[in-house]
């Protein structure tokens, strides 16, 4: 998978994930764009800028921002080739019946809209040239669990989202897949669950290597996948 003269942006760069997968497709050889909401996130992520490596701050909800950091990426390297669509959030606790419709409008949000408004920013410039675009749904999306309603619901709408732009775009030359993580092995979720065994959840590099698959060549007769991917768990 040799990533040379491409150009990758990234979604929830400066977080466990978006620290593997830029790692993943910056050792590929790729020009890397990378999104979080803060400047200051991404510096202490991975230190500065350089000629491959090009801070994109904005706040995903915001599509003003979202279109300045795509400007910004084209003026610097040209084209966006591939856009990996990391960011999200995880909330659970509440049945159906009784979740807040703050829950609610966070998980659409951070989970679905955010896809939503970074693929209007960059797939007009992907239309004359292809590319691939990578979104992460959850495996909960696959069945509704109790007191998860309204994340798996949220993530279910990134599946469908990603089989709807499959139809639409392959025939621009534009692949677009998801993937479906268990839990990932973070800091966070060790915390969080001091009596799992992390042995069995998927580790954020285990994941960058499926999503940079999706991303290559070699994945360019796929389309509208979405791939479990569940370490094991």
């Amino acid at each position: 998978m040799d990533f040379n003269d491409k150009t990758v942006m990234v979604t929830g760069a400066s977080g466990n994930l978006g620290r593997a997968v830029a790692e993943r497709f910056g050792a590929a050889g790729a020009r890397l764009v990378l999104v979080d909401r803060e400047r200051s996130h991404l510096e202490r992520a991975f230190g500065s800028e350089n000629d491959q490596r090009l801070f994109a701050p904005a706040n995903l909800l915001d599509s003003g921002q979202l279109e300045a950091a795509v400007a910004s990426a084209r003026e610097r390297f040209g084209r966006i080739d591939v856009l990996c669509n990391l960011a999200g959030g995880f909330r659970m606790g509440h049945p159906v019946h009784e979740t807040p419709d703050q829950d609610w409008n966070f998980l659409f949000d951070l989970n679905a809209r955010s896809v939503l408004n970074a693929i209007r920013a960059v797939v007009p410039g992907m239309t004359d040239g292809g590319g691939k675009i990578v979104n992460i749904a959850a495996y909960a999306a696959l069945k509704g669990v109790a007191h998860m309603g309204a994340y798996c619901a949220s993530k279910d709408v990134v599946i469908r989202l990603t089989e709807a732009m499959a139809a639409e775009l392959r025939d621009s030359g534009i692949n677009v897949n998801c993937v479906l993580p268990s839990i990932i092995d973070t800091p966070e979720n060790r915390k969080a669950m001091p009596d799992a065994d992390p042995g069995r959840w998927v580790s954020p590099s285990a994941l960058a290597d499926v999503i940079a698959f999706l991303a290559s060549d070699g994945a360019r007769a796929i389309h509208g996948a979405a791939i479990p991917v569940t370490g094991l768990s």
